[in-house]
C-alpha cells in the first residue's frame, strides 16, 4: 500500500488545445546559419564600388563560404572573389546580395 497521494495530472488531456510555442518553433524550413555583416568598399579599388560579406560563423568552412560566393556571383550577375573568410562582390548590390544571404538563412547586418 502506498502512503502518498496520487498522481494530480492524471486526467488532465491535451486534447482540443491550441499549439504552443514549441510547435511554432518547428515550423522553420532552414536552420539560422549565424550573422554576417555587409560593408561597402570604394578605397583603393579605383573608384569602383564592391561590397564585402564578412563574420561569418566559425562552423562555417572556407569551402562553404566559397559556395556562397558563387551563388551570389551567379545571382547578381557579376564578378567577385573570396580572400580568406571574405566575400567581395563588384558593384553596388547590396539589397540584393542581402536578400539572398537571408534566404539562405543567415542574419544580415549592415549596409541596406
Amino acid at each position: 500500500m502506498s502512503g502518498g497521494l496520487g498522481n494530480p495530472f492524471a486526467k488532465l488531456s491535451s486534447e482540443g488545445l491550441p499549439p504552443g510555442p514549441m510547435e511554432a518553433v518547428r515550423v522553420s524550413s532552414r536552420p539560422k546559419l549565424g550573422r554576417v555583416v555587409l560593408r561597402r568598399e570604394k578605397a583603393h579599388r579605383g573608384g569602383k564600388t564592391m561590397i564585402v560579406v564578412y563574420d561569418f560563423a566559425p562552423q562555417i568552412t572556407v569551402a562553404q563560404i566559397e559556395e556562397y560566393g558563387r551563388q551570389l556571383k551567379k545571382a547578381c550577375g557579376c564578378g567577385g572573389t573570396v580572400k580568406g573568410r571574405e566575400i567581395e562582390i563588384q558593384g553596388d548590390q547590396a539589397g540584393k546580395i542581402r536578400a539572398l544571404l537571408e534566404a539562405q538563412g543567415f542574419q544580415v547586418a549592415g549596409v541596406k
